[in-house]
């Protein structure tokens, strides 16, 4: 169960470490691009990394193409600033007055979840006043910060400064709240599955990023959509929650956008662009058709 819990998370919002190396051709990124489209109205689709390595080349060819074609960019959430999102989280999880994340562990539970926190060098004596998932993110972050991963060369930012620059307007399918919520809002118990799973498997982690990263580079989506699947099935209460209803809300926020002309750059995490219920498979419902781009559709070698 708690592995199960760890990599649904890690797939279904796709917080991945990037680690390709810009001065070697042969490990930059080439990650899947779709598009949506009719006669006035052209929407495409691109999966993101959130936390990634400055090093990785990813945003040429196809991806850049279709971003400098479009007049908007539309990501999951437009990040607010630290101190607000900051706000937002003490606001639905702290627990000033207890009981503290480390009463509702198990003792052997317990000692893991403590050591883990003094390794990673995380403020026991705040984090432990928040739910159960507060720490279970902080816990999964701070290992990828330490090897030099960041969230400002996450695909989400890097696009977020281009349309700025280029005055793209930015907006978001969901708010910081929105997001926040999805987390805070499952059972206790369910959150303190995720930490013991995030705990058991921080050996794991960069293994396990390395290993996601080559598939998003490589497009490979089946890949993804295999580890996926693996986790989704044996999850649905999580499943249903962190990716099948959103990307069913998505996927009717794209619909009605084709009524609208123009040509829009939608930017979601890669996992709900993978697998079964997908973003793709709610807009076949819909009855919208989804094609995969290439270099050759933008005339590119």
């Amino acid at each position: 169960m708690r592995k199960t819990i760890s990599s649904l998370l890690a797939c279904g919002l796709l917080i991945l470490a990037g680690c390709a190396d810009a001065k070697n051709p042969s490990n930059s990124a080439d990650p899947a691009l779709w598009v949506v489209k009719d006669a006035d109205t052209t929407i495409y689709l691109f999966g993101t990394v959130h936390v990634l390595k400055p090093e990785i080349v990813w945003f040429d060819d196809e991806v850049k193409a279709a971003f400098d074609r479009s007049n908007e960019l539309v990501l999951e959430m437009v990040e607010p600033p630290p101190a607000q999102m900051a706000g937002h989280i003490a606001k639905i999880a702290w627990n000033p007055k207890g009981p503290r994340t480390s009463e509702l562990l198990p003792e052997k539970d317990r000692a893991d979840y403590l050591a883990a926190m003094k390794t990673e060098k995380l403020p026991l004596d705040t984090l432990d006043y928040f739910d159960p998932w507060v720490a279970a993110i902080n816990l999964s972050v701070a290992p990828l910060q330490r090897m030099g991963y960041q969230s400002e060369a996450g695909a989400e930012e890097v696009l977020a400064r281009a349309a700025k620059a280029s005055g793209k307007p930015v907006s978001g399918l969901e708010t910081a709240e929105e997001q926040l919520s999805y987390f805070d809002g499952l059972p206790q118990n369910l959150q303190l599955s995720y930490l013991n799973a995030t705990v058991d498997e921080l050996p794991e982690m960069p293994e396990q990023f390395t290993r996601m990263i080559q598939d998003w580079s490589r497009g490979n989506i089946k890949a993804i959509a295999r580890e996926m699947n693996s986790s989704l099935d044996k999850t649905p209460e999580l499943a249903q929650v962190l990716l099948y209803q959103r990307n069913a809300r998505w996927a009717d926020w794209i619909a009605r956008r084709m009524d609208q002309p123009g040509t829009v750059f939608i930017a979601v995490g890669a996992g709900h662009l993978a697998g079964k219920g997908s973003v793709q498979d709610e807009l076949a419902k819909r009855r919208l058709k989804v094609t995969r781009l290439g270099k050759k559709d933008f005339g590119l070698n």
